[in-house]
């Protein structure tokens, strides 16, 4: 085991979570990728840890509202652009450590026709630069339109968002360089509308294959410029940088990968709609240059942060998730034996009729079995697409055992998720409900 533990630094460690917006596992070239320009991030697992198996839920405000809540969606999840108020959040646990706080990116979590969301001024963070509130407009890219602790920002034509969000947050850092802090960049990048960047060649490009790349590689200088920065503020070694993805691909983008064309299935509970890139570096408290191969699932950010922090959680907080905190300090971990996956995106739609607007669904899954909840089992290794179902008790010996074990975690479960209605939001409120951004 290789560790600096908490004890060893003058304060507790600092955390700099970047999450990139649709974007799957196959993208990266520690994941094998070929196609993907992402020198920043390959350096980072090279001196770090890579997950090599962790997975979102298919679309971005449920895995946004597990990774700020460490709860499965089928305990809270009420409505597409929607976090419950009052549920105790990563943010609640680092401002009870003494951390300062912000956040900047894409926020979508403020509420529905149907549900009640928290706005970023009820969140808790100390500063926020954000897209996606009840006062923007459509803009992400290209003279955004953000929402900079409550108001309209001023920007310029040339402005670019993921730049003013960057911007933001290193300001952040460096003002409170001496003091714990968390900061949280939920992207904006790579999203649809695929445009081209300030790096690329042509700011022409209508090819949305080439923009996308392009999206990537700058995703990657981004977060080349928060590693440089923490390196030149001498706070390298006692801050935890985090990077990940919310969900798989757009499904109009092709990647190869290691003799396979995988087409991106954002929306669908497929790997290649949830499986996304988990990467941590940290040099001066783990042991860099590892894979870790057991389940990982954003329920786990919450108790992770708990063991970063050196906070244990509320009592009245139960989490689904497991720190994998231990694994990045190099410990002995007994293996995650499943990851439960719950999806209903969008409970009051009238219509589902692509994968945005998805029936309610539940899988239990390990590395290489998944079953659900309606009897389906799938070997991923033989058919990641998930052609060709099975039925537990089918297959090997090792497919056989699987499926038990698989049907017990989903026994474990909730078998549907809760919503809450509408008139229940109208009174609560006494309100009328506003129309927000689409997503």
């Amino acid at each position: 085991m290789f560790v600096v533990g908490l004890a060893a630094a003058d304060r507790p460690a600092n955390v700099v979570l970047i999450m990139a917006d649709d974007v799957g596992y196959e993208c990266f070239r520690p994941y094998g990728s070929r196609q993907y320009k992402t020198p920043v991030i390959d350096r980072l697992a090279d001196t770090g840890v890579k997950f090599t198996h962790a997975f979102s839920t298919p679309l971005c405000t449920p895995t946004r509202v597990s990774l700020m809540t460490g709860k499965s969606n089928v305990r809270n999840y009420t409505d597409f652009g929607a976090l419950l108020p009052g549920e105790y959040t990563f943010v609640d646990l680092f401002k009870s450590a003494g951390y300062k706080t912000a956040v900047a990116g894409k926020w979508q979590l403020q509420g529905s026709k149907q549900a009640p969301g928290v706005r970023p001024g009820d969140a808790g963070f100390d500063s926020c630069l954000l897209w996606n509130t009840p006062i923007t407009e459509r803009r992400r890219y290209w003279n955004p339109s953000l929402d900079h602790n409550g108001k309209l920002m001023k920007v310029s034509e040339d402005d670019y968002g993921p730049d003013l969000f960057a911007n933001f947050l290193l300001d952040f850092i460096e003002e409170h360089q001496r003091e714990p802090f968390f900061v949280y960049y939920p992207m904006a990048l790579v999203h649809t509308p695929f445009l081209p960047t300030p790096h690329s060649k042509d700011r022409n490009s209508k090819d949305i294959q080439q923009n996308f790349e392009d999206m990537v590689a700058y995703t990657d200088a981004i977060v080349g410029r928060f590693n440089e920065a923490l390196e030149r503020l001498g706070l390298k070694d006692n801050t935890v940088l985090i990077f990940t993805a919310d969900n798989g691909t757009h499904h109009h983008l092709y990647s190869r990968l290691e003799g396979r064309t995988i087409r991106g299935d954002k929306g669908s509970a497929t790997d290649a709609g949830t499986h996304v890139p988990l990467v941590v570096n940290v040099p001066g408290m783990i042991k860099g240059g590892r894979g870790v191969d057991d389940l990982t699932d954003f329920s786990d950010f919450l108790p992770t942060f708990a063991d970063i922090a050196g906070k244990q959680l509320p009592d009245e907080v139960k989490t689904d998730g497991r720190s994998f905190w231990p694994h990045l300090r190099g410990e002995e971990v007994e293996a995650r034996p499943w990851h439960f996956t719950y999806y209903f995106p969008r409970p009051f739609a009238e219509e589902f009729t692509d994968p945005y607007h998805h029936p309610e669904i539940r899988f239990a899954r390990d590395e290489r079995y998944k079953l659900y909840g309606d009897g389906r089992l799938y070997d991923l290794v033989a058919d990641p697409d998930e052609k060709h179902p099975m039925r537990v008790g089918d297959g090997g010996v090792a497919a056989r055992a699987a499926g038990r074990k698989l049907q017990l975690a989903l026994d474990q479960m909730p078998e549907h998720g809760e919503k809450i209605k509408r008139e229940q939001w109208e009174r609560s409120q006494g309100l009328p409900t506003p129309v927000w951004p689409a997503q």
